[in-house]
């Protein structure tokens, strides 16, 4: 069998079409090409520092915290290297509030299980919690946020944009309002990271959560950033052995998927407007077929502060796991791939009020840099036949 003739199986007879992007993106040649000097020749271990092949390492890994810090106005020496933004998320928290806990807590109901699950995992150890409500757009205000904060407010943790509807947070104004209180401000930007501008002077971040493979970097391989100044952020080790990054981060550095990341992060903000102009164009296409040829299909979210490749739709009168089965050759989800095996309908969803028969009945499409126009025709094609089906069944069934 040709691997085109496995893909058509696999697929259910047609080619498959990935639109998952939220998930993960695919490695970039041009990230692969940066990295493979440094899965061959220069092997070394950057903390070997008595050779060349150690100072070989230890200066790609540099050269990388420079260029990521750059990227979002950040020092080099701010720059935390980490597996991925869940890691990030939990060190910016747990090492904020330590192994007691004690104070107060903001987060926001629609934030993605990474940080979530820290909050009440804090929340367990005697700190206490508050989880902001979102509008039906999936917006929180500055103003709840500023609302919410008291005497006892440690931090604050907003994300930047929402895995699963998309949205965009108003990060600077709340940068400002608990930059004014005193309070720290953890933004996890593992969505957000090479696809819209993230400043974290300008925005008055002092914890900031990315993520390599959302980028078209290698997965296993993300960034804490820890304000250094005004005010200087310290976080309560939670790994130990060997005083790797800080302190903060004990275990031998990935040097390729580290020099992968900057080139990734690199290469996204320089191509990212002409790209956030393709998408939107794409995403709106596909958007307008749904809605023309289908009816009863809701969009999730708001409907321009979002991600120019997000995509989150409710369709009516159809069952979303059945229908999700009846593509199989269409890479979407129902919701965050970090909560897949969680029974029942998205939370973030849910916080947006829908029932949860509509939230049940909603597709996440994660537009990406290798989406083609041709491959959104044929998207459409396929959902715009499958809710058809499906509505159909439901009616017999009923």
């Amino acid at each position: 069998m040709s691997d085109s003739d496995h893909d058509r199986e696999q697929g259910g007879g047609a080619s498959p079409i990935y639109l998952d992007h939220h998930s993960t993106t695919p490695l970039d040649p041009r990230v692969l090409e940066a990295m493979l000097p440094y899965l061959r020749e220069d092997f070394g271990n950057p903390a070997s520092t008595t050779h060349v092949f150690g100072w070989r390492a230890e200066a790609a890994v540099e050269e990388a915290r420079e260029r990521i810090a750059q990227a979002i106005s950040a020092r080099p020496g701010e720059v935390v290297f980490t597996s991925g933004a869940t890691e990030s998320n939990n060190l910016a928290l747990f090492g904020a509030f330590g192994s007691r806990g004690g104070g107060h807590l903001v987060s926001v109901e629609t934030e993605h299980p990474a940080v979530l699950d820290p909050c009440r995992q804090l929340e367990r150890s005697g700190t206490a919690l508050s989880l902001l409500p979102v509008s039906s757009e999936g917006l929180i205000e500055a103003g709840a946020v500023e609302a919410a904060l008291g005497d006892e407010t440690r931090l604050v943790s907003v994300m930047a944009a929402n895995n699963e509807i998309g949205v965009l947070q108003p990060i600077e104004a709340i940068g400002a309002i608990c930059h004014r209180a005193g309070v720290l401000f953890h933004c996890d930007a593992a969505q957000a990271g090479g696809r819209i501008p993230l400043d974290v002077q300008a925005s008055r971040i002092d914890l900031l959560s990315l993520s390599a493979h959302k980028f078209y970097g290698p997965k296993g391989v993300g960034a804490l950033f820890v304000r250094s100044r005004d005010p200087r952020v310290r976080l309560q080790a939670r790994q130990f052995g060997g005083g790797h990054e800080g302190g903060l981060r004990p275990g031998t550095l990935p040097v390729a998927g580290i020099v992968g990341m900057a080139k990734a992060l690199e290469l996204a903000l320089a191509e990212r407007e002409a790209e956030e102009a393709r998408l939107r164009a794409l995403r709106d296409r596909l958007w307008q077929r749904l809605q023309a040829e289908l009816g009863g299909v809701r969009l999730n979210g708001h409907p321009d502060l979002r991600l120019a490749g997000n995509l989150n739709v409710a369709f009516e009168g159809v069952d979303g796991a059945r229908l999700l089965l009846s593509l199989p050759s269409l890479a979407v989800s129902l919701g965050s791939a970090c909560a897949s095996a969680t029974p029942g309908p998205s939370p973030v969803l849910a916080a947006l009020g829908l029932s949860d028969a509509l939230a049940g009945a909603s597709l996440r499409f994660g537009l990406g840099r290798g989406t083609t126009g041709e491959e959104i025709e044929r998207a459409a094609d396929r959902v715009v036949e499958a809710v058809r089906k499906e509505r159909a069944a439901c009616s017999q069934r009923g």
